[in-house]
């Protein structure tokens, strides 16, 4: 009778143990998983990006992309120096 019992317990503590490491496992496979769709997207962006500049319409565009760049990056330089940005571009002292 302590046998069956013994032999029971182990039982359920292995069940537990297989269920832990099963939990253990999904997870896994959930990072793996989202890492492996982020480098996707990553590369179908860059895809994206080189297609789009081929050519002369490429070239205009990103002439134009430059620009607006620039321009906005002059923008919050300029709201900064005068105080009058969002608190993270604001002059600590």
């Amino acid at each position: 009778m302590a046998t069956i019992i013994a032999a029971s317990l182990a039982a359920i503590g292995l069940s537990l143990l297989y269920s832990v490491l099963a939990v253990f496992q999904a997870a896994f496979a959930l990072v793996q998983s989202m890492i492996e769709s982020i480098l996707k997207l990553g590369q179908s962006i860059t895809t994206l990006v080189l297609e789009l500049f081929q050519g002369m319409f490429g070239f205009v565009f990103a002439n134009f992309a430059a620009i607006f760049v620039i321009g906005a990056v002059y923008y919050l330089y300029t709201l900064r120096q005068q105080g009058k940005g969002p608190k993270v571009l604001q002059k600590r002292f």
